[in-house]
């Protein structure tokens, strides 16, 4: 099955039967759920943002998308070619009821997806998401009468409002970036971070003929694997390695994940991108931070060091970000390179990212991979265990908890355990019979024994007669 509906929104494999993958008929159906509980919401407010990222499905997916919402009464402001988020925050600049943003971030070229914003440019909650599902199941929509259609209208100019936003941020130190002379590689996989993120590094002063363009086309055509891990950076980690630059960087087909590259072609760490960009903030101010539970430690180390008090939180963007508003964080994300800046909005954006990291680098006065060295030192191995239909999956989580009970354990999402300065992290998949298994410790052997520790014990309680 490659259509899969959640409270965040839809998302699939363009083409096929209607109800089993992304088909024209689904866009129509989800948009149009989006856009009444939109009107039932906010009746009083009838402007939606749009914007998509460069895959090859984009202008097919944002012309239904638009017709749809025209046609339950909005007025659309269409942003064109964009970033996640670039819509999040044109949702509160325009005052709008809400937006979709058009991406499937680091899924394969084959994708799309709608992503779901309310009217402070986040994404909506799970009450929110429940009712929109309804909505679109029952096809409880009724589309206005050719009087009352909503208006169409397009507007470009978001990248650069993005882009003046994020020089206007007191810990982004424009000057100090200038001086540092930075030779920066960017990587942005064929889509809108090559428009957003050259236009972001000339704006912070990085000359332009200090800046190398890899895969900056938004063709939609993607060069390599979207998801930025180092597995599908080979590009540009010799680019870096042969050449004499100070960073690369690379962000997803929506520019709301950062990757860093260091000077020496090895990678920062997706991992370590919230960190550093953290550790930066934790020095100019005193306050709390936020990751999921299935990110890096190192971000309460330095949150500790710092004087404030670390949050983790289940797994998920919307979780993060309620985390971080419940215990007024001063920044927090995930360890997929998101970062999550509250004095700028509430949503992963890897432009805020790159502009606090190079502040902190030009500040720092050394290499990437000096400063990289200069935090703690973990080590993430990430697995997952298949199982058939017909097991319990939450039994197997339970049996886990119970054989661990002397160690602490969060059941907030999933299963965590903490074995002093190691921990591992089992969740189940929403979609398929799958335990994901993440642990971390300071070597990648130890890491990786402890999740083979975890597979065996699951194995182990499979194999039993009862089961």
């Amino acid at each position: 099955m490659t259509l899969i509906k959640s409270i965040s929104g839809i998302r699939g494999i363009v083409g096929g039967k209607t109800g089993e993958a992304l088909t024209p008929i689904d866009i129509v159906k989800f948009a149009a759920a989006y856009g009444t509980w939109l009107r039932r919401t906010n009746p009083d407010n009838l402007k939606v943002i749009i914007g998509r990222d460069a895959r090859l499905s984009g202008p097919m997916v944002s012309s239904l998308v638009a017709g749809t919402l025209q046609g339950v009464g909005l007025h659309v402001v269409d942003l064109g070619l964009s970033t996640t988020p670039t819509v999040e925050l044109a949702v509160v600049m325009e005052q709008a009821a809400g937006g979709i943003i058009l991406t499937a971030s680091h899924n394969p070229i084959q994708w799309n997806a709608l992503k779901l914003l309310n009217h402070h440019g986040e994404f909506i909650s799970e009450a929110d998401g429940a009712e929109i599902l309804r909505i679109a199941e029952e096809e409880d929509f009724i589309f206005v009468d050719v009087k009352k259609l909503g208006s169409y209208q397009q507007d470009d100019t978001f990248i650069q409002k993005h882009i003046d936003h994020v020089l206007g941020l007191a810990l982004v130190d424009k000057e100090a970036i200038q001086k540092a002379h930075f030779k920066i590689v960017v990587d942005a996989v064929n889509s809108t971070g090559g428009i957003a993120v050259p236009m972001l590094l000339e704006a912070l002063g990085v000359d332009s003929d200090h800046i190398k363009l890899i895969n900056c086309e938004p063709t939609g055509n993607f060069a390599h694997n979207p998801e930025p891990l180092p597995e599908h950076l080979r590009e540009i980690s010799q680019e870096l390695e042969n050449g004499s630059y100070n960073l690369g960087i690379v962000v997803d087909p929506d520019v709301d994940r950062l990757a860093l590259i260091c000077e020496d072609g090895s990678p920062f760490g997706e991992e370590y991108t919230l960190v550093a960009v953290a550790d930066y903030v934790l020095k100019n101010k005193v306050g709390n931070t936020v990751s999921n539970l299935s990110s890096t430690a190192a971000l309460r180390d330095v949150t500790l060091k710092a004087g404030g008090a670390y949050f983790a939180s289940a797994v998920g963007e919307v979780n993060v970000v309620n985390a971080m508003k419940a215990n007024e964080a001063i920044i927090g994300g995930e360890g997929n390179g998101g970062v999550i800046y509250p004095e700028s909005h509430y949503g992963r954006d890897a432009l805020v990212g790159i502009a606090l990291f190079l502040t902190s680098l030009a500040k720092f006065g050394k290499s990437a991979s000096v400063l990289r060295k200069s935090f703690p030192g973990y080590y993430i191995s990430k697995n997952k265990i298949e199982l058939t239909e017909e097991i319990d999956v939450d039994y197997i989580l339970s049996r886990i908890q119970s054989k661990y009970a002397k160690q602490p354990i969060n059941t907030i999402d999933g299963v965590r355990i903490e074995f002093d300065r190691e921990w591992v992290h089992l969740r189940k998949s929403n979609t398929e019979p799958i335990i994901r298994i993440y642990s971390e410790s300071e070597t990648h052997t130890t890491a990786a024994g402890l999740a083979n520790k975890i597979i065996l014990d699951i194995k182990e309680i499979i194999s039993e007669p009862s089961n």
